[in-house]
């Protein structure tokens, strides 16, 4: 439960530092500090779950008198605070990198608390010691395997890569569809923030007095078809191109 506390607390502090306005230091803004916060989550989820595993293991090896009736209360309980606390993160989780660290904390807290109340069951009925340190390995199996995603993809993110759903060629293709395009180098593609995203080209045009025309149709292009809505296209003329750029990016 502390965990929890810990994960919310920190998630609600990113995104309120998150939403300052940019600085001329800071000329992206702060909201990196989101990610920075799922990746921190992420991690301590993993570390949490190979911790719990080794508990389990020595539990397993080494059972454990264990009271039934107390694991269910106890289960009940958080069982009932996690459900409440998922539902109120349920609507942002899928859409926010920081928001699902902090959901796969109370979903990991959930799935614990259900686990924990099906082994006191079982442990009374049948008398199954084995049973709660069992269900600890896999529901930390799942945990390690939802928060390595998400460090993954807030590494990613850090690290300025692609995101995951789009398809570069596919950006760089559509962008010679645009009439008087000749050439595309130095594209750039990358994640601002959780759904902020960014790219960066130099394009080669036939006639730099359509530059404009070119301008506004890439513009709309890119954000209407890749949800790429802060872009920032270098017009260059074929001349320009050849002086500067000789060998093809």
């Amino acid at each position: 439960m502390f965990t929890d506390v810990a994960a919310l607390a920190l998630s609600l502090l990113a995104v309120r530092f998150a939403s300052r306005p940019a600085t001329p230091k800071k000329t992206y803004g702060f909201y990196r500090l989101e990610i920075l916060a799922a990746l921190l989550n992420g991690v301590t989820l993993i570390v949490l779950s190979i911790m719990i595993c080794i508990e389990a293991y020595h539990r397993l090896i080494s059972p454990e008198e264990v009271k039934g009736m107390t694991l269910i209360v106890i289960s009940s309980g958080g069982l009932m605070v996690n459900i409440v606390c998922a539902y109120l993160l349920s609507s942002e989780h899928k859409h926010n990198l920081n928001v699902r660290g902090a959901f796969l904390h109370v979903i990991g807290d959930l799935l614990g608390s259900v686990a924990a109340l099906v082994a006191g069951v079982l442990i009374i009925w049948k008398d199954w010691r084995w049973a709660d340190p069992a269900f600890s390995f896999i529901i930390s199996g799942l945990i390690i395997y939802g928060s390595w995603r998400l460090v993954a993809e807030s590494i990613n993110i850090l690290l300025e890569g692609t995101p995951s759903h789009i398809n570069a060629a596919a950006v760089e293709q559509a962008i010679r569809t645009v009439t008087g395009v000749r050439e595309v180098h130095d594209l750039h593609i990358w994640t601002i923030t959780s759904n902020r995203y960014a790219v960066t080209a130099h394009v080669v045009v036939d006639d730099a007095s359509h530059s404009y025309r070119v301008l506004r149709e890439l513009r709309s292009l890119l954000a209407d078809n890749f949800n790429l809505t802060h872009s920032t296209i270098q017009i260059e003329d074929p001349t320009f191109a050849t002086i500067f750029n000789p060998k093809k990016n």
